[in-house]
């Protein structure tokens, strides 16, 4: 009878501790983005969006652009609203495959950096001189106020899957069911 309550209760305990664990090993990660990845586009976009699935702080510059020649698009001033980052651009460069860089900071202190490439099917002329374009006040990336540490920066292709802990957890767990059973059997054995 004490076995059973005493396997029950180690059980019980490892099913709370799969539960409180699973929240905390998520991490949060690029939802969507525009332009979407893979995306071929006539005509450059003059506004990015990137939405995450939590809400995000920036880190120091952002968000790049950069295509084929060396072409570097200017981007402005990056704003966050909860998990969605804007940010205006001046696009620059020849037809081809483009990347956005972006680096950013979640609510858990998780910093993360990952790239979202695209096409563009024309050239992206540079502005004429009576056009609008991103002022270089503007440019200057948003900083948070309070300063952000540094740390390695993982993408979300190199974070381990859930699914990884849940198993090792699992395991750990079935192996303190079978030390535990030993530890009964002994005792019953020496009565």
């Amino acid at each position: 009878m004490r076995f059973k309550r005493f396997g029950a209760s180690l059980l019980v305990a490892g099913v709370a501790l799969l539960g409180a664990a699973t929240p905390a090993m998520a991490h949060s990660e690029l939802k969507s983005s525009d332009p979407a990845k893979g995306a071929s586009l006539a005509t450059p976009p003059t506004q990015i969006k990137l939405t995450f699935s939590g809400p995000v702080t920036l880190a120091a510059d952002p968000i790049q652009i950069t295509g084929p020649e060396n072409a570097k698009w200017t981007v402005g001033r990056a704003e966050v609203a909860g998990a969605v980052i804007t940010a205006p651009v001046q696009a620059v460069g020849p037809a081809g495959e483009y990347t956005l860089r972006y680096k950013v900071t979640f609510e858990d202190t998780h910093e993360s950096s990952g790239t979202v490439k695209f096409n563009l099917s024309a050239p992206a002329a540079p502005p004429s001189s009576g056009s609008a374009a991103v002022s270089a006040s503007s440019a200057a990336p948003e900083t948070s106020a309070t300063p952000v540490p540094q740390a390695d920066e993982t993408t979300p292709e190199g974070l381990v899957p859930g699914w990884v802990w849940i198993v090792l957890a699992v395991a750990v767990v079935v192996a303190g069911l079978v030390g535990a059973l030993r530890i009964v059997r002994r005792k019953n054995d020496r009565s």
